[in-house]
Parts: structure tokens; sequence; C-alpha cells
């Protein structure tokens, strides 16, 4: 049986609820405030400077680039390991049945295959719809049928497959922001039930910067997918006050019930969350960002320039992310 070691001393001297509560308040302003800046720089980019010129699509393609690596870095250097250090620590992994199975890996898994099943489902209602809404009743000549309809084929594809592209690009976006808001929340309850001045410090710092950069991820997908003025607003609204909100509430339950974020019960959840949110941001980043941009954007192809920048645009903000881990 694993023991359970720490430094007393130093965790007792650490332990003060009135400075802790304070260092909360301040950061629900400031995590709020750096939220907002990272999630709605790339929208103003996309809508002010390069709305309407020959570089927005590139511009745009480039910066989801960065995106994904955000994405992809957050998922595997960030939630994954804190969701299976939760599931590790000695009072989980000493019990029944979490020393028996590797339950971080498990739950990172259906985290992935929930996300490709909401993937498919989605696509395929969009798909059915489409074709329901093509048909129609032709009238005319043969021969006139013939040249119409070649010509209407085309157009008809091209405005399918463009159409295709900009839901799928939305659905994407939207799915993204389920994952973080899952991430997001837990790094907020985990926050406010805390009553460690010398953990909160750092971490506020951290997670600044943290929010920053994850919201530059998902502002570029939002960017890319061009919602309405009301959806973008809403969404980067969301995604700005869901870390606050989940500070508040771990203070709120705290106080109400003395909850100890560093039992058992409170590791377990931590885990499970973590994991399902890490395979869920896996899934999307490789799959729905990664691999649709580099293999199926037209923008790529016969560009080979393009796609160096878009990959050192992956790599920097993959590295970016990572760097953070080292602080949160």
């Amino acid at each position: 049986m694993a023991l359970c070691v720490t430094d007393t001393a130093r965790a007792l001297a650490c332990r003060d609820g009135k400075a802790a509560t304070n260092l909360k308040l301040i950061s629900t302003f400031v995590i709020f405030f750096t939220s907002v800046i990272g999630i709605t720089l790339p929208v103003l980019l996309a809508r002010l400077l390069f709305h309407g010129k020959p570089v927005h699509d590139k511009a745009i393609l480039i910066i989801k680039c960065f995106a994904a690596g955000v994405i992809l870095s957050t998922s595997l250097v960030h939630v994954l390991p804190d969701a299976f250090g939760a599931l590790s620590d000695c009072q989980v992994s000493s019990r029944h049945p979490w020393k028996d199975f590797p339950f971080s890996g498990l739950v990172t898994l259906i985290g992935v295959l929930t996300a490709l099943l909401v993937d498919l489902t989605a696509s395929s209602h969009v798909e059915s719809h489409q074709n329901r809404d093509n048909e129609y009743v032709a009238v005319g000549t043969s021969e006139e049928l013939g040249i119409v309809s070649k010509k209407i084929d085309v157009e008809q594809q091209q405005r399918e497959a463009e159409e295709l592209v900009k839901l799928k690009q939305r659905l994407v976006s939207q799915v993204l922001e389920i994952g973080i808001i899952f991430h997001s929340v837990i790094i907020g309850v985990t926050l406010g039930m805390s009553q460690n001045q010398c953990t909160i410090r750092p971490l506020v710092a951290a997670l600044s910067f943290h929010q920053i950069f994850e919201g530059m991820g998902l502002g570029g997908c939002i960017a890319q997918a061009g919602f309405s003025f009301g959806t973008t607003a809403y969404m980067s609204f969301m995604f700005s006050v869901t870390t606050p909100m989940g500070i508040l509430l771990g203070m709120f339950v705290f106080s109400i019930t003395g909850y100890d974020d560093t039992s058992p019960n409170a590791l377990i959840l931590e885990g499970l969350l973590g994991s399902l949110s890490s395979g869920i941001l896996i899934y999307m980043a490789l799959v729905d960002l990664i691999a649709l941009d580099f293999f199926h954007n037209k923008l790529m192809s016969g560009q080979p320039f393009l796609k160096k920048i878009s990959f050192i645009a992956l790599v920097l903000g993959s590295t970016s992310m990572s760097i953070l881990a080292l602080w949160a």
C-alpha cells in the first residue's frame, strides 16, 4: 500500500483561508480579463484587419494551425497528466478498483469515441438534411435539361461542398468549446476550493497565460467558422466566464461543506472529468483541426510555402502551451 507523505509544517504555513480568499477573488477578474483578450484577439483580427483582403483565408488558416497546436498541447501536456496524477494519488491508487485498472486511459478513450460519435451523428444529419432540400422537379426538353443539369450539378456540388465545409467548421468549434469548458470548470472549481495560498499565487499567473493561449485556439476556430456576431459573442462570453464561475462555485462549495479539494472523492472526480475532457480535445485537435487542414484544405494544395508556415504555427502553438506546464 502506498504511503502519503507531505511536508506538514509547510502545508500548515501555506493554508491561510483569508489570504486564499482574497487571491481567488482577484483571480476571477484577472482570468476573466485575460480570457476575453485571448478569445477576441483572433476574431477581431479576422473581422477587422484581414476581412475582405486576399490574405484573409490564409491568415485564418495560420491562426487556426496555431490554435490546433495550443489545443493538442493542452490535452496532452496539461489535462491528461493532471487527470492521471489525480487518479494516481496515493489516497486513490491504494483503493479498489482504482489500483486495479488504468481508469484515466479508459475514460480518455471514452472521450475520443464520444467525440467521434458526435462528429459522425452531426455530419450524417447535415448531409441527409441537404439531400432532402436539394430535391426538385425539372421541366424542359431533354437536350435543354442535359445542358442545364450539367451546369446546375457543377454549381450545386460546389455550393454543397462549401456549405458542408462551413457547417463542419461550426460543428468543430462548438464541440471544441464543450471540451474546453469541461477543462475550465475543473480548473476553476479546483482553484476555488483550494486554501493553499502558496499554490494559488503562481497558479493565477500561469492560468492567465493559459487562458490567453487557449482562448486564441478557440477564437481561431470561431473566426474560421464564420458565425454571426451574436453567436460569436455568446461563445466568447461562455469561454470567458467559465473559469471565473468555476472559481466562485468552488469557493461556495467549500464555504458550505468545508469540502477538501485533496480528498479522495475530489481527486476521483477531477481525474475522471479531466480524462474525458482530454479525450475530446485530443480527437478534435488531431482529426478536426490538424488532419482537416493539412490534408483536406484546398489552400494547402500546391502551396508548399503555406504548408511550412502553417506547420511552424502549429509548432509555436504547441510550444507556447507546453512551456506553461512549468508553472501550471
